[in-house]
């Protein structure tokens, strides 16, 4: 008996495991800049449309010089991240698998590392439905050892989406919070019954501690669903993100104090940053939280003529004893962990944390989690302003009556 209730509780283990949501996420701690995007388009989203020319771009770094023999695999999601089950030959055509083989160490750089980039579709892949997908990548055939998830979706546009941003809320007063409204439009696309084939998912600024799924329109009909003054749809404006150049060793760019050689590597120390007082919104244009590689006067390729540099965040400020403080941005993913935690130092009185970055420029703001929670606020640091710039992505998805899989019938970025 005892026996027959290990193993059931061992098979719910692995069930629960392998039901855990994708992200993009790094696990190998020798992997460095994970990059998921739109081909030839910096600072996009990871989005293709289905049938079409795009291409998702991947690549990674390998903090060294050494030989390492990288695979990938890709695996069909749902609307939740998990996986749908399906069979490989039912959503690509070709194989499901590839070797990295496009790789280039890196040139004239003091912390060594080796560039690898590969791209799906390609000649050996092609997609045929739209949805979620994850790349495993993973080393010497190892696959349940990943080194790394890359996480993108594919589009087949049906439907319109239309919206807007607005500061005036139901909810508060004080102009810190943002209410998104915004309408699916069928245009003939065939729903039977939208409130259970249709799921909406919206995300602000690609984040997903705060992104919201399972919501209920406003409003339903035949031709569209209405999320107008809908309250699970006011976010905390927060406030534009800090930013800085470290694109140049020979110069501080902007948000920089100080670079300099310590040898054998490069330190940037940044301007501090300051608590958020004032009620005032002050407009500082800004990437949303992503960020781009760039090297000043490159030769070849920024991907492996980018040098490395230990980037110190400090932030003056009495200590917080009702939760945590974390860098929030793309760099890290936008999620929250001990990389990006900041560390409290009683005889600086501030707050303060070192990050290995590649040279370019960044987005970055400081978040803080409630003790107990797990959805951040920049507000205890930032402020929150209705005024704020920011991205909201809404993706929707349709699963008809009898199908296996959710589609991704219309993508839209809405901004202010």
């Amino acid at each position: 008996m005892r026996k027959y209730l290990l193993l059931v509780l061992i098979g719910c283990v692995i069930t629960v495991t392998a039901q855990q949501p994708f992200r993009t996420k790094i696990f190998n701690a020798n992997i460095k800049t994970l990059q998921v995007e739109l081909a030839n388009t910096k600072l996009s989203l990871p989005i293709m449309e289905l049938n079409s020319q795009d291409l998702i771009q991947i690549g990674f770094d390998e903090m060294s010089h050494g030989n390492h023999s990288y695979s990938y695999k890709v695996i069909h999601c749902n609307a939740d991240w998990t996986p749908s089950g399906l069979n490989s030959n039912e959503f690509l055509s070709g194989f499901s698998s590839g070797n990295i083989t496009d790789y280039h160490q890196s040139l004239n750089t003091t912390y060594l590392y080796t560039h690898y980039a590969f791209q799906v579709p390609n000649s050996e892949m092609r997609f045929k439905l739209s949805g979620n997908y994850v790349v495993t990548i993973y080393e010497d055939n190892n696959t349940d050892n990943p080194i790394a998830h890359a996480c993108f979706s594919i589009v087949e546009s049906k439907v319109n989406i239309t919206g807007t941003i607005r500061g005036n809320t139901d909810t508060e007063l004080s102009g810190r919070k943002q209410q998104l409204d915004f309408e699916v439009l069928f245009n003939g696309h065939q729903v039977r019954d939208a409130s259970s084939e249709i799921k909406v998912v919206v995300r602000q600024n690609n984040r997903i501690d705060n992104q919201l799924t399972d919501l209920q329109p406003t409003y339903l009909s035949n031709s569209k669903l209405s999320f107008i003054n809908n309250k699970a749809l006011i976010f905390d404006g927060g406030n534009e993100y800090h930013h800085f150049d470290i694109s140049s060793v020979y110069a501080a760019g902007e948000g920089v104090a100080n670079v300099q050689f310590t040898k054998p590597y490069y330190d940037v120390t940044l301007y501090d940053n300051k608590i958020q007082k004032t009620r005032i919104y002050s407009t500082n244009p800004d990437a949303n939280g992503k960020f781009v590689i760039n090297v000043q006067n490159n030769q070849q390729n920024d991907d492996y003529e980018a040098d490395y540099m230990f980037v110190h965040f400090n932030l003056p400020t009495p200590p917080f004893f009702d939760g945590q403080l974390y860098l929030g941005g793309e760099f890290n993913y936008n999620q929250m962990n001990d990389a990006v935690r900041l560390k409290y130092d009683n005889k600086a009185e501030s707050y303060n944390q070192t990050v290995l970055l590649k040279q370019g420029g960044y987005n970055y703001q400081y978040w803080f989690v409630q003790k107990g929670e797990q959805k951040a606020s920049p507000e205890r640091v930032e402020g929150s302003f209705w005024q704020t710039n920011n991205d909201y992505t809404v993706y929707v998805y349709h699963r008809p009556w009898g199908e296996r899989y959710d589609k991704l019938v219309g993508v839209k970025t809405i901004s202010n």
